[in-house]
């Protein structure tokens, strides 16, 4: 189809608009991730190895935060940087920065709970050697951390593959500014909107694309752990 055919034109000439778009996209998802991983990790390993009154609810909330509405979450950040909004005075609202912000918010929760069940299982599987050892809490966190980065890198990719798809709280708090603000999930949708097709096919295809190289970095990781613990 002729759409189709512009469509992968532009992405093998290498547009700048697309490129732009891409670019984008890009910074804002892995520091989304960056951050998220930051918060997360310590946090999922921490709560898999200290025992503490509520703890069961505390992970109960967390895989629920696992499937947040993107729009809520979105919603939320929105009211807190707005100008009536507690941060409204960092002047945050569709920028870039506030987008970021609402992925992290998205991302934490998953990298949290992967890591969580990770540590714990493999806290079950070293408790013995670890606790003989006379090591730490901060220690034993560190140390199955390290022994675990294969399944964490592929939690890390996990939340990269949410943060690059989602649509909803970036739209809300990024307003969808061209050549600022504009990432591929709501270009997609405005071009599409607009009837502008091969813009909106080429920035899927990039997409698709990305999806699938993450899923594939996601199964490599996962094997080259397979192999190494073998």
């Amino acid at each position: 189809m002729p759409g189709d055919v512009s469509a992968l034109h532009l992405v093998l000439t290498g547009d700048p608009a697309l490129l732009s778009i891409v670019r984008l996209s890009l910074i804002v998802s892995l520091s989304a991730v960056l951050l998220a991983a930051l918060i997360g990790v310590p946090f999922g390993a921490m709560l898999a190895l200290v025992r503490f009154p509520g703890r069961e609810g505390v992970i109960v909330v967390l895989n629920a935060l696992m499937g947040l509405p993107p729009v809520v979450v979105g919603l939320a950040v929105y009211l807190t940087l707005s100008r009536s909004g507690p941060l409204g005075s960092w002047g945050l609202l569709f920028t870039p920065q506030a987008m970021v912000i609402a992925q992290t918010i998205l991302v934490a929760p998953i990298i949290a709970a992967l890591t969580r069940q990770t540590v714990e299982d493999l806290w079950t599987e070293y408790r013995d050697e670890l606790t003989a050892m006379h090591i730490g809490a901060a220690g034993r966190v560190a140390t199955l951390i390290v022994d675990a980065r294969f399944s964490l890198v592929t939690a890390l990719l996990a939340g990269f593959g949410r943060a690059a798809a989602e649509v909803g709280a970036i739209i809300i708090v990024g307003g969808n500014i061209e050549g600022f603000t504009r990432t591929m999930t709501t270009a997609i949708a405005l071009e599409t909107s607009k009837g502008d097709l091969p813009l909106a096919i080429g920035l899927g295809m990039v997409l698709i694309a990305i999806v699938i190289a993450v899923n594939a970095m996601a199964w490599t990781v996962r094997r080259a752990g397979e192999r190494m613990a073998g």
